[in-house]
Formats: C-alpha cells, structure tokens, sequence
C-alpha cells in the first residue's frame, strides 16, 4: 500500500558536508539496509513524477511499502536522502555527478560528468559513497539536452545531425536559456565542437513553449530542449542528432539511501526496469501526461503493466 505526500515540505538544514560526520558515519560504513516500508521522493516536474511512480509500483511488486513525496529540488532532496528522511529518487547521472561534485569540491570544480557513461558513473559513485548514498545501475533512457529545428528547416537545408547543420554554414539564432552563452554543452560548444554558427541566444528557457514558437514562426533557427520532449510533433519540431557526443551521459539512475534501501532487493526491484524504459518511452509518456492530460500514476501502472512487470 502506498501513502501519498503530495507538495510536502521538508524543514531541512542544507549542511557543506564533505563527507560522513560523527553522527552519519554508521549509516555510511554499515551493512545496506533492506527497510520494509521506504520514501520514494520526486522533484515535482512530469518525468520525475513519473518515475517516482513507476520505482514505488516496483517496490511494491516486490513487497515494500512505499510513501511518494514531492520535493522540489535537489538543495532539499539530497540532504532528505542523506538523513533518511527520503530512500529512493531518481536521477539522472552526469547532472548528478557534477552537482554532487561542486557540492563536495566547491562551485569551481571542474565538472566530472561526461558523453561516457562508465567515466560518469564512476565519478557519480565515488561522490555518493561518502554521503551514505548508493546509486544504482543506469538504464537505457537517457534524458539529455538536444538541439531541435522545424521539419521544413531541416528539409530545405538536408539536416539530420548537428554536424550537418555546422557544415551548412547557416547563421543560427537560438533559443535557449541566457546562460547557454557560457555552458560549455550549449553554444560554445554548438560553435567549438561542430562549428555551428551561432550568431545569438534567445532568452527564452530550455524547451518552453515560448522558445518553441520562437523556431515555429523563424525569429529563431533552432531550439535547446531535452531527448524526452513530448510535445516537438505539436510544433513542426524536429530534433539534430548529437552525432560527436557533445552531451553527457545523462542516464536514468535511482539512487538511494544505502542504510535503508542498499540491500539487493531493492536493486533487484528497480533495475527490472533497467532493459526495458526507454528514451523514447519516457519522451511518450511525458506526452500522455502533458498534453493528454493523464494522470502520472495511471500513465506509470499502464506502463509496467504492458512490459509484463506488474501482474
């Protein structure tokens, strides 16, 4: 039976720790535990609210109790997860290896993660160990940063990768958000790695729906959004392929507490998803509840229902 913490808040001291402390050192260096009831946290946006669901349908299959909770960011959630408050999230692994390593190393740190996923997942591990914090196998879904344009646009010019529009030696305004001027994966990047043109940034946020008409109506060439949008189709969007891995490997990943939830049944519960989710699948279910308006609970049983792991 699962019991609901919807738009819970958690009164949390957010701490600089660099690693277990007198007080936390148990939960880190004890055997994994294997709790009977655990707190699956989202943070509140479709695809997290969507996991969420599908790892506490899981756990449930496989025995547990589980309570889902909202919170809002990773400022919040991770400490939760460090002090047992929350037992499960998921993530996604190179976003997470680069928060957790400035958190740990200072907002300067040069970044860990990368377009390698073993390289990634590596770094990840190293950083959550110390903090009592486990993190599972990747699975195939994978939610990254993607650059789309409209299908005419990529018609007329004959795009299909990133590399295609670089050798086009089209002028590219392109909507995103104002800090995509000095992210290393945004246009610096599109200009040093494929030798895109990026003559502006539109400040119109990553993949909202006013940077989206921004490319629709032709003030701008190209948009920043994510793998698993849901709604390209609704604008005439198409995405390039990231063909020289600008990206990192930004990998589905629960990660858990590991003195309640480090025991194997509840990675054997969890990774069951791991051969089956999709990047594509995410991106279709996102859509089911965004624009179809259904709820991400119904959206996760049907799911692990139709791939045979719930009965």
């Amino acid at each position: 039976m699962r019991r609901y913490a919807a738009a819970a808040v958690l009164l949390l001291v957010v701490g600089c720790a660099r690693g277990p402390s007198l007080e936390t050192r148990g939960r880190v260096t004890a055997s994994p535990g294997d709790s009977r009831h655990l707190t699956v946290g989202s943070a509140g946006f479709t695809e997290s609210d969507l996991l969420a669901h599908m790892y506490a349908l899981l756990l449930e299959h496989a025995g547990f109790t589980t309570s889902l909770i909202t919170v809002a960011n990773r400022e919040l959630y991770e400490p939760a997860l460090e002090s047992g408050r929350i037992d499960v999230v998921p993530e996604f692994a190179a976003t997470f290896a680069d928060w957790l390593n400035a958190r740990t190393n200072g907002p300067d740190a040069p970044p860990v993660g990368s377009p390698d996923l073993d390289t990634t997942m590596k770094a990840l591990r190293r950083l959550a160990a110390p903090r009592g914090l486990a993190v599972l196998d990747p699975g195939r879904a994978v939610d990254r940063n993607a650059f789309a344009v409209t299908r005419a646009y990529a018609r007329e010019h004959r795009l299909r990768t990133l590399s295609d529009l670089g050798g086009s030696g089209l002028k590219v305004r392109l909507a995103a958000g104002d800090e995509c001027v000095r992210r290393p994966y945004c246009a610096p990047g599109l200009r040093k790695v494929y030798g895109i043109d990026v003559i502006a940034v539109d400040p119109k946020g990553v993949g909202t729906t006013q940077a989206k008409r921004a490319v629709q109506s032709g003030r701008d060439q190209m948009v920043l959004t994510t793998t698993t949008d849901a709604t390209l189709d609704a604008f005439g969007l198409v995405l390039l392929a990231d063909d020289r891995h600008l990206q990192n490997a930004d990998h589905v990943v629960p990660v858990v507490g590991r003195s309640r939830a480090g025991g194997a049944r509840v990675g054997k519960a969890l990774g069951a998803l791991n051969s089956v989710l999709t990047t594509r699948d995410l991106a279709s279910m996102n859509e089911q509840v965004d624009s179809r308006r259904r709820l991400p609970g119904d959206v996760a049983r049907a799911y692990l229902e139709g791939k045979g792991l719930l009965k």
